[in-house]
């Protein structure tokens, strides 16, 4: 009879193994300006893993459930969404400095479940945790400048 695999078994083949990362997306992209509201997204899939744990076929579904946001100059926000693009304003951050550019990234908690074999589902206690990479944002300050056409 082969051993019992548990979820702390698959829990620790799944962070041995990994799981994906999220890219940042900003509105504006690449540039924002200073005192402006900037808005933060990425795009969560749901991720199936084949894994071997104790000589035995585990089937692992994962889902993303939370976001630790890192807007790459000291502050961060942790929230359950993963933002969404303009008109929405679910994640949004003010720079307080210009002329610097920041990385912002977000590091997503996965909740996982598992099945043994083709079994019955199991929920994972406990999650796993992948760290995206920085994405460079210049934050400038604009200045109005009048022309002989403003009248």
């Amino acid at each position: 009879m082969p051993p019992e695999v548990t979820p702390g078994d698959v829990l620790s083949a799944l962070e041995r193994t990994g799981l994906p990362y999220l890219t940042v997306q900003t509105q504006p992209a690449g540039e924002t300006l200073v005192n402006f509201d900037t808005i933060f997204y990425v795009d969560p899939q749901q991720v199936s893993v084949d894994l071997t744990v104790l000589g035995q076929a585990v089937d692992v579904v994962a889902t993303p459930a939370g976001y630790a946001w890192s807007f790459g100059d000291g502050s961060g926000l942790t929230t359950t969404s993963p933002g969404a693009p303009y008109p929405s304003k679910d994640i949004t951050h003010r720079y307080p400095d210009a002329d610097v550019t920041v990385s912002p990234s977000v590091t997503v908690s996965y909740t996982a479940r598992f099945r043994v074999g083709g079994g019955a589902w199991q929920d994972i206690d406990g999650t796993v945790s992948s760290a995206g990479p920085g994405t460079p944002l210049l934050v400038s300050e604009a200045t109005p400048l009048l022309t002989a056409g403003d009248r």
